[in-house]
């Protein structure tokens, strides 16, 4: 699969290994459907509740700081974290 947004997957990575305990587990998987850009990120087990923080703080600024690198690649998305 070809990435459309190559700077915001490769700024996502960094962010999320940079929290986790267990950064080698860390995958992002770039999903396009119907036009609709998503990052899908897995985390090790454990390591989800670091990611999404306190009332969803952390997981919330990930996708702002994200959002921003993909404005640079030309692309919208949505960021999932999923278990």
């Amino acid at each position: 699969m070809s990435e459309s947004a190559p700077t915001a997957v490769a700024v996502l990575e960094h962010i999320v290994k940079s929290i986790v305990d267990d950064p080698d587990s860390v995958k992002v998987e770039e999903v396009t459907d119907e036009g609709k850009h998503r990052l899908d990120v897995r985390v090790g087990d454990g390591d989800l509740g670091r990611v999404i923080g306190r009332r969803g703080r952390t997981a919330a600024s990930i996708r702002t700081v994200t959002r921003a690198a993909a404005a640079k690649d030309g692309v919208e998305l949505d960021i999932e974290f999923l278990d």
